[in-house]
């Protein structure tokens, strides 16, 4: 395991110091699910939601929270987001929707936690457009999938890619 960078020597809490290190071009991509009853994502893929067009707020708003990362994750620096993309897509399993968040920049930190926070705020935006109709819906999991750049270079999950399977 590696270790752990928020903690210095005395083990407190600090912001890592980033400043030294060679800004390189990196990109995290991070997906999450959210299940629904079927009625209710045949609206929300029809587009026929009471709300409107349920799939297009959650995209701005996840691209919204990627840019505010900062903001809500107490030691995360404020990062220069180059792009951020958003898709959303009926889950494999027909049984929600999946949602894929990539972010990228050129810096001298990762990109990993605009990625994750994308796809949490999609995710409670979609929950939230259509509550009233199924307030049962379930959030998760939620998942890095990969990321490039920086020291540690390429990385991927090891349990692979949902969205071939």
């Amino acid at each position: 395991m590696s270790e752990l960078t928020h903690l210095n020597i005395a083990g407190e809490v600090h912001m890592v110091e980033v400043g030294d290190r060679t800004p390189s071009r990196r990109e995290a991509t991070a997906e999450g699910f959210i299940a629904m009853a079927p009625a209710v994502l045949a609206m929300v893929v029809s587009g026929d939601a009471p709300k409107g067009d349920v799939l297009a707020v959650a995209r701005v708003a996840a691209i919204q929270a990627a840019k505010r990362t900062w903001e809500l994750i107490p030691l995360c620096h404020p990062i220069a987001l180059s792009g951020v993309s958003v898709a959303i897509e009926p889950s494999a399993d027909g049984s929600g929707l999946r949602l894929e968040a990539t972010a990228c920049t050129t810096g001298s930190t990762g990109v990993e936690m605009e990625a994750l926070t994308a796809v949490q705020v999609g995710l409670l935006t979609l929950y939230d457009m259509v509550k009233a109709a199924d307030p049962a819906m379930t959030i998760g999991p939620v998942r890095l999938l990969a990321k490039s750049g920086g020291r540690h270079g390429e990385w991927r999950h090891p349990a692979g890619d949902t969205r071939h399977g």
